[in-house]
């Protein structure tokens, strides 16, 4: 992947020089770097955020609910998992997810994981479709997209809301008829 990006940097440096706008480019460079350096400030803050809030449903028992919950909602999709752990560690990253925090959902996605290991066939299955959800990402509120979106100086930023919500919710339900179609399949194979 390094190649690939000196390749593209030199291409555009040869590009720049070749046409004369070198000075254009070193502006537009200077420029993004300093837009980088602005953006990774607005995210440090509000990713900790976030985080924290997981942090505090976990601690208050509201992750655990909340997993109660989605094994009701989402047994039909997760077919033989017992584990209230699992249930649990997969209902926060879930929920991380559906509120729009990718970063605040990897530390539950990882423990869920490992504990899926453990399952056997139907930990596999339930891996499988986890990931699946996770990579189609239900967006109720899609809070990383419109924090940066501010950061950026959208007039409205949460004017993406209706759009992430038909989009996403579309992708979800592909991807979780896809998988229940491809664990059925390996089911006849067995």
């Amino acid at each position: 992947m390094s190649r690939a990006w000196m390749v593209l940097v030199m291409a555009g440096c040869g590009v720049a020089l070749a046409t004369g706008s070198a000075p254009q480019a070193a502006e537009a460079l200077l420029e993004s770097g300093a837009g980088a350096v602005k953006l990774w400030l607005v995210l440090l803050g509000a990713m900790p955020l976030w985080s924290g809030l997981m942090e505090i449903l976990r601690e208050t028992g509201d992750v655990e609910r909340l997993g109660r919950c989605m094994r009701k909602c989402l047994a039909f999709l997760f077919p033989g998992l017992k584990d209230e752990a699992c249930w649990s560690a997969m209902g926060m990253n879930l929920a991380a997810n559906i509120l729009g925090l990718g970063n605040a959902a990897t530390p539950a996605g990882i423990r869920a994981a490992r504990l899926l290991e453990k399952q056997g066939s139907a930990g596999v299955n339930a891996l499988a479709m986890l990931l699946a959800l996770n990579n189609s990402s239900l967006q109720l509120m899609p809070t990383t997209v419109i924090t940066l979106r501010a950061a950026a100086g959208a007039v409205h930023p949460a004017d993406i809301w209706p759009a992430t919500l038909v989009s996403s919710g579309v992708a979800t339900v592909v991807a979780a008829v896809l998988m229940r179609i491809a664990c059925t399949r390996r089911k006849r194979h067995e």
